[in-house]
């Protein structure tokens, strides 16, 4: 634990701040396991443009993951160590994949990241001026999710105009 480091904390609570990090944290792998199985059974249309993003933000939410952790653990905090607790904590959940193509897929995995959205904006809230260190990590992870759901949501319209454009044409 970081005592001085821990000392310019005002205002909040550091055990607080080490919950509500530990449920991102559980969002993050949660998150990155959602990615990496839809990028394994994704099918349909533009796939390959799929997969790509997908395995992307997966390697990014495992990164969030990484970042979190340590936070928490110079808090003086422990990151939850049960797989099982992930679901417990989690803010945003996990629903298991029940269409496997593409378009659904993505509208999946762009609810999950409006929640995330939801979430770090209010850590982010929480911690400003309070907790400059957590501030600013949570501040560059809400800026990815803003541009993961861009992505998803870009390649979501791309897909569905394509087949628009195609059932026109039948």
């Amino acid at each position: 634990m970081a005592r001085r480091g821990n000392s310019i904390i005002k205002g909040i609570e550091i055990n607080e701040i080490i919950t509500v990090l530990n449920k991102a944290y559980a969002d993050e792998w949660l998150a990155y396991y959602q990615y990496f199985v839809q990028a394994k059974i994704v099918k349909g249309i533009m796939k390959d443009a799929a997969i790509a993003e997908l395995t992307e933000h997966a390697t990014d939410e495992l990164r969030h993951a990484n970042m979190v952790a340590d936070r928490i653990l110079q808090l003086g905090g422990t990151p939850l160590l049960n797989p099982q607790d992930w679901f417990t904590h989690s803010n945003c959940g996990y629903e298991e994949p029940k269409e496997f193509d593409v378009v659904s897929l993505l509208e999946d995995s762009i609810k999950g990241e409006q929640c995330a959205i939801s979430i770090y904006s209010k850590l982010a809230e929480m911690t400003r001026d309070k907790d400059i260190v957590t501030y600013d990590i949570v501040s560059e992870i809400l800026a990815d999710e803003v541009e993961h759901e861009e992505d998803l949501q870009s390649l979501h319209d791309d897909i569905t105009e394509f087949i628009k454009d195609i059932k026109k044409k039948i």
